[in-house]
């Protein structure tokens, strides 16, 4: 294929010749060889999004998310990239967990890496023996599957990961900082040294939508960062913070040298929008004040925040219809991370090669993946074609999730016209059709 005109994020305009797997050449006035050509005028040619958390569910979940239909979200999104989670049923702590996972995700049509995760029962040498993306997300308090550690255990992990350089990713909440007081069904303990976290946070209603927020407060996320960075510079090793939701665990990050990914939902949703998400705005961590999502976009403007991830965790309407208590934790993302970055990035409050850096560029830095990440000479031809002066309104109906809803509804997005996984166009949004990368329709 050869795409003339195409806009790049930087501003230039370039053509791109596709051969095989790769990027050909990137040039001026190519000359088309008995190939595809595309015309690209006016159009937006970014390197597919790396999406380094989703949880695709399967095993145990398929009833929520499938491979399949979790990688048909992800490419009509513009991600060619995916890296699923650890807390299936069973969870990804061994090898033979790690194998199953891998079958599985042989239905995926964008490429995919999968982590490890630590249990009590976890198997170190057999887990670090198979080709992890990483370690993690490594739970410092419980959320969907209870994979939650202690301290002692978290610094075993680090220190077998370190020792086999892979790369250690945290859910960092520090579990005795909720205030069980807000709980129907816990003990109240607070724990100490970091003040009383109720602090600054609006006493709600036991059942209201907002309890989950006040129960899980701010103050539990910046201390376990706090204490999770302290524990790897301890080891000399580095972690990257999964889903950070305060600017205060930003910047302890950052200022420790730690990288940092924040969702979506703590970008452009805050607790003022609980009213209406109700119980489907449940996640781990919960949304945070407005002047605190205010100032995570902040640092994701300037640059403090490494990355875009969306934890896509989907469950189904029924599930989440339940009361705050027993309503599971977690909402889809996958599909529309980089529309909504695009739509800001058209209504100039990001630029456009800031959102490349965000879900493309840094990712492949971050996580070692020299030849994704970029339009470029020698990369995988992992591309995203956009017209910019295109948006739609965003309706969970029309997304490809299993879960068919999104706490975004009715948000402006813009969407990719197609998306290309190695070479390969694995989406095409003209008929809303999906291919394999072996170029077989999938549907």
């Amino acid at each position: 294929m050869l795409i003339r005109n195409a806009t790049l994020a930087d501003g230039r305009t370039r053509d791109v010749r596709v051969r095989g797997e790769t990027i050909d050449v990137v040039g001026d006035d190519l000359t088309a060889d008995d190939e595809r050509v595309v015309d690209a005028t006016d159009k937006l040619l970014l390197p597919g999004a790396i999406e380094a958390h989703v949880h695709f569910r399967q095993p145990g979940y398929g009833h929520k998310e499938t491979w399949a239909s979790g990688s048909r979200s992800a490419a009509a999104g513009g991600v060619t990239t995916v890296v699923d989670q650890p807390n299936t049923d069973p969870p990804t702590v061994d090898g033979d967990a790690f194998d199953e996972k891998v079958d599985l995700a042989g239905e995926s049509i964008v490429d995919f890496g999968i982590n490890g995760g630590v249990t009590a029962d976890w198997d170190p040498d057999e887990l670090l023996d198979r080709p992890l993306f990483a370690l993690g997300e490594v739970f410092l308090a419980d959320s969907t599957g209870d994979m939650g550690i202690d301290a002692d255990l978290f610094e075993d992990a680090l220190v077998a990961a370190s020792e086999r350089d892979v790369t250690v990713t945290v859910h960092a909440e520090d579990a005795s900082l909720f205030d069980d007081s807000l709980h129907p069904e816990r003990e109240r303990d607070v724990g100490t040294g970091v003040g009383d976290p109720r602090a600054a946070s609006p006493e709600p209603d036991a059942d209201d939508a907002d309890a989950w927020s006040a129960f899980r407060p701010a103050a539990a996320e910046i201390a376990a960062v706090e204490r999770a960075c302290e524990v790897a510079r301890e080891h000399d090793a580095t972690i990257h913070i999964a889903h950070t939701s305060t600017p205060e665990g930003i910047d302890i990050a950052s200022d420790a040298g730690m990288t940092t990914e924040v969702t979506p939902h703590h970008l452009f949703l805050s607790r003022d929008d609980l009213d209406e998400l109700g119980t489907h705005g449940r996640m781990n961590p919960p949304l945070r004040s407005e002047k605190r999502r205010e100032q995570v976009y902040e640092r994701v403007v300037d640059g403090t925040v490494d990355m875009i991830a969306t934890d896509h965790a989907p469950h189904t309407r029924e599930e989440k219809d339940a009361s705050i208590w027993d309503a599971p934790s977690g909402v889809p993302g996958v599909e529309t991370m980089l529309p909504l970055l695009l739509a800001e990035a058209r209504d100039g409050d990001l630029s456009y090669e800031r959102v490349r850096d965000l879900v493309a560029a840094t990712p492949a830095d971050v996580f070692d993946l020299p030849k994704k990440g970029r339009v470029a000479a020698g990369n995988d031809a992992d591309l995203v074609l956009v017209d910019t002066d295109e948006t739609r309104e965003i309706s969970g109906t029309d997304l490809h999730s299993n879960c068919e809803w999104t706490p975004f509804e009715e948000f402006e997005g813009v969407f990719p016209e197609w998306t290309m996984v190695r070479g390969t166009v694995v989406y095409d949004s003209a008929e809303d059709t999906f291919w394999d990368q072996q170029g077989e329709n999938v549907r």
